[in-house]
């Protein structure tokens, strides 16, 4: 299939922003999808970074970009969160910039004949200099949804020429997961390129939700994955599901094995369970150099975390609240914590639901000054507004010298499509480092109370916010 996306010949400046380097370069070509910058970068391909240009006619223009492939004539990036306003400005401008030829802008494709209307390759119109922008989208539309119809398709033999292989016992383990693999990471390819090729989100909803229903067939034979896909718990992102993270063993037979091995092996599987371990590492410094210090333990869920730390609870005489609106979440953690009998009167579980915290009257009645306040998951969820006032007031309720630990998935270090694709867990808010820096410093958080750190994947991004 071709790149469906229109490309114009231009020498625009632009810069490259990353955490690490800012780099300045040039682009050789636009298009409303992505560009080829004119010389090669230290960037490896599938890597996010972002774009800053100021395009003639449209202004300042940023996009966090996908690299898409590298060669000795530069590199090709893929815009990944272009508004649409944007995209139509942008598609002004390049409409002045291409000449009417008989090459089609959208393929390449060299068609023999001047004046053609219709690409004899990819179907697209050739001459778009009188087209508006309504009439391209809707054309390009309809290839896309070709495109992620015959992906589906394709998807779905390939899984069933997998079950096939298993039952023949033709193929050692290792080479069955590395050809299951390969299917749902090329899946993942085409279902990124699909939403940013259409760009356009209600489309997009129901085509996710129309490849659940082409593939339930083969995700219920998984355990991780059906789990993902119904959430039995009526909430995503339940104790459950995530015990079943932590604990990284399939729980299925034959290809539902490899699809629970695939599930447990995707960049927010690993990071949920590093977060786990730098959770616990915080936690326990913090305990053995504080004195009947003040816990609270926000969307507490399972309290994982409090099992490996009974000699830090015993030996400081914390004080936990463990709070969660998941009544069988807090049997779970009383029930697994009842064992160490000497921190039983430490550790209270309460029924409560976290976004009471909103309103500070609220929260100074409930509960007192605390020392320690943290919560790993659920800010995640959390709307910018509501995050924001609750931080502010988290913040404000700690005693001096206390700390605040939250943390957060950072999207340019993972890719959502096999959590919204193969899985059904959408809840979860894309956000990036800006947009953390930007929610705490409306929460009016003084930049030097804040450190941060990440997990080994990068995709977790912890702040251990001190009160001063």
């Amino acid at each position: 299939m071709g790149r469906l996306d229109v490309r114009c010949n231009v020498s625009i400046p632009v810069t490259i922003l990353t955490d690490k380097v800012t780099k300045e370069t040039e682009t050789k070509n636009i298009g409303l999808k992505g560009a080829l910058l004119r010389e090669s970068v230290p960037f490896t391909e599938k890597e996010i970074i972002r774009l800053k240009a100021r395009i003639p006619e449209l202004g300042e223009f940023q996009s966090d970009v996908r690299v898409v492939r590298k060669d000795q004539g530069g590199i090709a990036v893929r815009f990944l969160n272009i508004d649409p306003t944007s995209r139509h400005a942008l598609w002004n401008y390049i409409k002045g910039h291409i000449h009417t030829t008989k090459e089609c802008p959208f393929c390449g494709f060299n068609n023999e004949v001047a004046d053609v209307e219709i690409c004899k390759n990819c179907g697209l119109p050739v001459n778009v200099t009188e087209r508006e922008f309504h009439e391209i989208e809707k054309e390009i539309k309809k290839k896309w949804l070709k495109f992620i119809d015959n992906a589906t398709e394709e998807f779905i033999k390939k899984c069933q020429e997998i079950e096939d292989l298993i039952e023949q016992d033709r193929l050692s383990s290792d080479e069955i997961y590395l050809r299951l693999k390969g299917t749902f990471n090329e899946f993942v390819d085409r279902a990124e390129l699909f939403e940013t090729g259409i760009s356009d989100r209600e489309l997009i909803e129901r085509c996710r939700k129309e490849f659940h229903e082409k593939t339930n067939h083969l995700f219920i034979k998984s355990y991780a994955f059906n789990r993902t896909r119904t959430w039995p718990k009526g909430y995503q992102g339940d104790y459950k599901t995530l015990e079943g993270i932590y604990r990284n063993t399939p729980l299925s037979r034959w290809i539902g094995y490899y699809m629970d091995y695939y599930a447990l092996n995707t960049t927010l599987a690993k990071a949920v369970r590093n977060r786990l371990r730098i959770l616990t590492d915080l936690l326990r410094s913090e305990l053995e150099k504080r004195k009947e210090p003040r816990v609270l333990n926000i969307a507490c869920g399972s309290c994982r975390e409090l099992m490996d730390l009974i000699p830090q609870i015993e030996d400081s005489q914390a004080k936990i609240t463990c709070i969660d609106t998941d009544e069988d979440a807090l049997s779970f953690a009383y029930n697994r914590l009842s064992i160490a009998r000497t921190i039983a009167s430490n550790i209270e579980f309460r029924y409560y639901n976290a976004l009471r915290l909103f309103d500070y009257e609220i929260v100074e009645r409930d509960f007192p000054r605390q020392d320690i306040i943290y919560s790993v998951g659920l800010f995640d969820y959390l709307e910018t507004d509501t995050l924001i006032k609750i931080l502010r007031n988290l913040y404000r309720h700690l005693n001096k010298n206390g700390l605040l630990i939250a943390a957060f998935k950072d999207v340019r270090q993972y890719r959502p499509q096999p959590y919204h694709w193969f899985m059904d867990w959408t809840g979860f808010l894309q956000r990036n480092e800006e947009d953390f820096l930007a929610i705490l410093k409306e929460a009016e958080i003084p930049d030097g109370a804040v450190e941060n750190l990440r997990d080994d994947t990068r995709a977790i991004i912890f702040y251990r916010i001190t009160k001063i």
